[in-house]
């Protein structure tokens, strides 16, 4: 499909923009949304990009009773040369379509997903912010729409992707976050959804999350779902660890969500032939690295986030602090190669930057 077989209707009037040096996370959008409906039979049709509105459903669509939805996020930056970049769109439209697989929804044709991306965020370019820190990030998903209250696949789909200019997704930015060890709730086993990207994974850990936040932490880190005892991954984020020289993350195990700057960061640092390990990691082995002093660095790292550096975790009423609570070299290191990257500050011998005018 080309930009031509793509109806668009603009807004007749436009929204006030925010003062992108003073950006939140996800509070405000853009004119327009693209829409790609799905109906059995027919498949993926009616691709347009409408002005930016509440989407109207039958009460008794399938999203709203048994939650049969994916989404992605990714994020477009503008260049000191006024070039508008994506990082790796490829990669998050394979995700959401593994995504779909999962939940039983049809998938989509991944390059007509990025031409329509490409030509929303071109109607709407005027709201990528040019400040330090800031990026336009891109919301695409999928949600059944069929009016049925049988437990059973839609045979109706939306597929959309919405637009909101963003600051820093954590308050303290590049600054080391405090994250809580949940030892009580699970997020997701071998077999689930756990490495779908999918609404009920995030509503599921919200309990987790309200309380850590009371206690003043960022983020949950959730272990493994079975024993309890082996790391898997922060609530937004991949997590890393830098042991003895060696940089550790967990493997994939069915449960943890394949993240792109994920991989990213590994294919980084195999670059730079710096040692790095996918293994199954345990929160004790964790602990036991820092009482030896070993225990270097730790990082997460995201599509909201990038990189965010992790100061301190608190498990079963030990608070452990990391490189003392301040942020590592190396975690500076890869957030400033993979933001260069994305802004075209820094050369990308990967071909990850993909171009959109």
């Amino acid at each position: 499909m080309t930009n031509d077989q793509i109806n668009v209707q603009l807004c007749s009037t436009r929204k006030e923009k925010p003062d992108f040096n003073n950006l939140s996370f996800g509070t405000v959008f853009t004119d327009h949304m693209f829409i790609l409906d799905y109906t059995e039979g027919t498949g993926w049709h009616d691709p347009r990009i409408v002005p930016y509105q509440p989407i109207t459903l039958d009460p008794a669509s399938i999203i709203f009773h048994y939650g049969q939805t994916v989404f992605e996020g990714l994020k477009a930056y503008v260049t000191k040369d006024k070039e508008i970049l994506l990082f790796r769109p490829d990669q998050n439209m394979k995700r959401l379509n593994r995504s779909s697989t999962r939940l039983c929804i049809p998938e989509i044709d991944e390059e007509l997903a990025i031409t329509a991306l490409k030509k929303l965020i071109t109607v709407d370019k005027e709201w990528i912010p040019n400040v330090a820190g800031t990026s336009l990030y891109i919301r695409p998903f999928i949600i059944a729409t069929e009016p049925y209250l049988g437990v059973s696949s839609s045979e109706t789909y939306q597929f959309m992707i919405i637009l909101s200019p963003v600051g820093a997704y954590y308050k303290e930015g590049i600054n080391p976050v405090k994250i809580s060890v949940e030892s009580e709730y699970v997020r997701a086993v071998p077999g689930g959804t756990g490495n779908a990207k999918t609404a009920g994974n995030y509503a599921g850990a919200l309990k987790a999350q309200v309380a850590a936040d009371a206690e003043g932490y960022s983020q949950v880190l959730w272990l493994d779902g079975k024993e309890k005892k082996y790391i898997e991954e922060v609530g937004s984020m991949n997590v890393f660890f830098k042991i003895n020289g060696e940089v550790v993350t967990p493997s994939l195990n069915g449960s943890i969500l394949e993240g792109i700057t994920r991989k990213s960061v590994i294919e980084l640092l195999e670059h730079w032939d710096i040692p790095v390990v996918e293994k199954q990691i345990s929160i004790d082995e964790i602990f036991r690295a820092h009482q030896e002093g070993i225990l270097e660095e730790a990082f997460g790292t995201g599509t909201a986030a990038v990189i965010s550096p992790i100061g301190e975790l608190f498990w079963q009423g030990e608070k452990l602090i990391i490189n003392n609570g301040e942020t590592g070299s190396l975690s500076k290191k890869v957030y400033d190669e993979l933001t260069g990257i994305q802004t075209g500050i820094k050369e990308d011998p990967f071909g990850w930057s993909v171009k959109v005018e």
